[in-house]
C-alpha cells in the first residue's frame, strides 16, 4: 500500500482528498501546520485531527510552526517590502514553502514515497508546493487529488463529504474557499466570482466594516530595530505576539481589507479578497521608516528589488538562488532602519502620523521655508545648468 503524506488544512478539499486517496489504495498520513491560523485566539487542532481521522487518515502530525513562519518567512518579506501587484501581502504564498519543507521531512521520517496537497489545477499553491518539494527532494512523487478526481464543483465535494459523514465547515449557501495564517486571510469562490458584486460582509472574518467603526481614530506607535518590529506603544513584544496584537487592533478599525483581481501564475485572472490587518500596518510603518533613513538611490533601487522579491514568493521560488541573493541585498539595506513610526488607524485606513529615527536623513534646516533655512538657493542655478546640459539640442 502506497504511503502518502497529505498537507491537511481541515477544509473541504483536503478532507475529501483523504477519503479519495484512501479509495485509491493509499495509506494517508495527514500533516497539519500551525501557522497561527487562529490569529491569536487559538485553533481547535484536536477537532481538525478528528476530522482527518474521520475522513480516513491513518495518522496525523500537528506541528506548531508559528515562530519559524514569522521569523524565517514573514520577516524577510517585510524587510523586502514584498507586495504582489501592489495589494497582496503574500500571507498564503509565504506559508506554502514552509509547509512543503515539513511534508518532505515527514515523508523521510515515515519512509513515504509520495506527498499530496489539496490545491486545484488552476491555482498558485500547486506550483508553490510542487516546486518546493522538487527542490528539496526531487525523488518524491507528488499527488494532486483535486486535479485528478471526478468532482466538477465545490457543491459536488460538499455532497461527497456528507455521503461519508466527513465533518466540514462549508455549505452550499456559503461556499467560500478560505486560507488563513497569522499574516493574513485569503477568501475566494462563491459570490466573490461575480466581479460586479461588492463582497458581502459575511465573507470577512476578522475586520469590521468601516461603516460600523467609531468616529474616533486610534493612534499607535511601532518601533523597529534594523528592520525588525520590536515594540508597540513602547512595550516590547515577540514578533508573533506583536503581529497578533496588531491583527486585533487593526481588525477593530477595519484595516487590511483588499479586493484584488490578480494575475495568477498559471495565466488566468482571479478575484481574491484578503484580510491582513497586522501585515498592512507593519508594511506601512516599515516603508515609512525606510523613506526616512535610506538615501534616494538606494530607496529607488530597492523598489525594483521589492517587486522581484514579491514575484519570487508568489511564483513559489522561495528556495531559489535568486531569492537567496536578494535576501543578502535586502538585509544590507536594513542596518539603519531603526526608529519609531506613529500611525493613525481610522475607518479602514492606516496613515503615518509621526516619524522618528536617529538615522534620519531629513534635515529641517535644509527643507524648511522658514527663517531657519540654511539651504543656499544660489547653488540651484548651476546645478540645473549641469543637470540639463545633456538634454539641450
Amino acid at each position: 500500500m502506497k504511503k502518502v503524506i497529505l498537507a491537511y488544512s481541515g477544509g473541504l478539499d483536503t478532507s475529501c482528498a483523504v477519503r479519495w486517496l484512501k479509495e485509491q489504495g493509499c495509506a494517508v498520513i495527514c500533516f497539519i501546520a500551525d501557522l497561527g491560523q487562529g490569529l491569536g485566539k487559538g485553533e481547535d487542532f484536536a477537532a481538525i485531527e478528528m476530522r482527518a481521522l474521520a475522513a480516513g487518515a491513518s495518522k496525523v502530525y500537528i506541528k506548531d510552526l508559528q515562530d519559524e513562519f514569522v521569523q524565517d518567512f514573514v520577516l524577510p518579506a517585510l524587510k523586502a517590502n514584498a507586495i504582489y501587484e501592489g495589494k497582496y501581502l503574500l500571507a498564503t504564498a509565504l506559508g506554502r514553502p514552509l509547509i512543503a519543507k515539513y511534508l518532505v521531512e515527514i515523508a523521510h521520517k515515515e519512509k513515504a514515497h509520495a506527498v499530496a496537497h489539496g490545491c486545484t489545477g488552476k491555482g498558485n499553491d500547486q506550483v508553490r508546493f510542487e516546486v518546493t518539494v522538487g527542490i528539496l527532494d526531487p525523488k518524491l512523487e507528488i499527488i494532486a487529488p483535486v486535479r485528478d478526481w471526478e468532482f466538477k464543483s465545490r457543491e459536488e465535494e460538499i455532497e461527497y463529504a456528507h455521503m461519508y459523514n466527513i465533518p466540514i465547515d462549508v455549505s452550499k449557501k456559503k461556499p467560500y474557499s478560505i486560507d488563513r495564517n497569522i499574516w493574513g486571510i485569503s477568501i475566494e469562490a462563491g459570490v466573490l466570482e461575480n466581479l460586479e458584486q461588492e463582497p458581502p460582509e459575511d465573507a470577512y472574518l476578522i475586520t469590521k466594516s468601516p461603516t460600523q467603526i467609531s468616529t474616533y481614530p486610534k493612534y499607535i506607535e511601532i518601533y523597529f530595530e534594523k528592520g525588525v518590529p520590536k515594540k508597540l506603544d513602547g512595550k516590547t513584544y515577540k514578533l508573533k505576539t506583536l503581529i497578533n496584537q496588531l491583527n486585533e487592533i487593526g481588525g477593530l478599525y477595519g484595516v487590511g481589507r483588499t479586493d484584488l483581481v490578480e494575475n495568477r501564475l498559471v495565466g488566468i485572472k482571479s478575484r481574491e479578497i484578503y484580510e491582513a490587518p497586522a501585515a498592512t500596518i507593519l508594511h506601512v510603518a516599515h516603508k515609512e521608516l525606510e523613506s526616512l533613513v535610506l538615501d534616494r538611490e538606494l530607496a529607488h533601487f530597492k523598489e525594483i528589488i521589492s517587486l522581484k522579491y514579491a514575484e519570487l514568493v508568489y511564483y513559489g521560488l522561495w528556495y531559489s538562488l535568486l531569492k537567496e541573493a536578494l535576501d543578502s541585498f535586502v538585509n544590507s539595506t536594513q542596518k539603519h532602519v531603526t526608529g519609531s513610526i506613529k500611525l493613525k488607524l481610522f475607518k479602514g485606513s492606516c496613515i503615518p502620523a509621526g516619524r522618528k529615527s536617529s538615522y534620519s536623513l531629513y534635515k529641517k534646516e535644509l527643507s524648511t521655508y522658514g527663517k531657519e533655512d540654511k539651504f543656499n538657493q544660489n547653488y540651484a542655478s548651476g546645478f540645473i545648468k549641469i543637470w540639463g546640459m545633456p538634454y539641450k539640442r
